[in-house]
């Protein structure tokens, strides 16, 4: 997929939802690195958030139409939509079904070409975890089905592990940086995990936006030197601190009984989250 293959051909307008996350922001500037007139839908409080003015300011500043809205106003993404032509959503995925309303009005205004929902990671469809994710994959699912139903133009991107997210644990429930001592190895170890950086999965998103090739597809991110089992990722962390590690090996079966043993209300303990990462590590395809 290359965005720059015909420059005559003109670019679609597109919108971000989500533009002040991590891969939001990418997204955004990716967009305008591919010369998309490029919106962003952001929240009042969000002009009001000291953590998010920068951002904002530095989004208008690199080009971008800020529009006042969310996902819970229909009027607001009614006046989005009819500026744009491709709809990217980008918010956690503790929220994905926060974008039903967003279909409905998809739907109803009928003038989006290509709509990419809040999925990228692993492929909801793909990924079995015992129904121990608390609806963690059948939540985007459930969204795919509402997409289709509609017969919305789509592209559902898989990419499937953040490395924000595992990498500076090492893949190790519930810590925040490497181990030095001792590191938990889930099964053997050998199974391979693809490790994808925001930056990266924004750059192959909006190269697929106008890639008719990709119209109603699901796309797989799966970089080949990106792709890592633990136990290599072990040693090349072992390489650099000069030292070996204490392995202690823990079979699925322990690593589920482990997730049992948590309860959840709302949302995911971070903890737990970190759980289901290693499963779906395990589960990768």
């Amino acid at each position: 997929m290359d965005n720059n293959t015909n420059p005559k051909m003109e670019k679609s307008r597109v919108l971000v939802i989500g533009a002040t996350g991590s891969l939001g922001h990418d997204l955004v500037r990716y967009s305008l690195k591919y010369s998309h007139p490029t919106f962003a839908l952001v929240r009042d409080s969000a002009f009001t958030d000291p953590s998010k003015q920068y951002k904002l300011q530095s989004l208008s500043t690199a080009g971008v139409t800020l529009l006042k809205g969310s996902l819970q106003d229909e009027e607001s993404l009614i006046e989005a939509l009819k500026q744009v032509d491709v709809v990217i959503c980008a918010i956690p995925s503790k929220q994905v079904l926060e974008q039903e309303l967003l279909i409905k009005v998809i739907k109803e205004v009928g003038c989006i070409k290509r709509f990419i929902p809040s999925e990228f990671g692993a492929d909801p469809e793909k990924t079995q975890i015992s129904d121990l994710d608390y609806n963690f994959y059948s939540r985007r699912v459930e969204i795919r089905r509402l997409v289709e139903a509609a017969h919305i133009p789509y592209t559902y991107i898989c990419c499937n592990l953040f490395m924000r997210y595992l990498l500076p644990s090492l893949v190790q429930p519930g810590l925040k940086t490497p181990p030095r001592d001792k590191v938990t190895i889930f099964g053997d170890g050998n199974t391979k995990g693809i490790f994808v950086k925001d930056s990266d999965v924004a750059a192959f998103t909006i190269a697929a936006v106008d890639d008719p090739c990709a119209l109603n597809k699901v796309l797989y991110l799966r970089p080949p030197g990106n792709i890592y089992s633990l136990n290599e990722l072990v040693e090349i962390w072992e390489t650099k601190i000069g030292k070996k590690l204490e392995k202690l090996y823990v079979s699925e079966e322990e690593l589920l009984t482990k997730i049992k043993g948590f309860s959840c209300s709302c949302h995911l303990p971070s903890i737990i989250t970190s759980y289901i990462f290693a499963i779906s590590f395990q589960k990768i395809i």
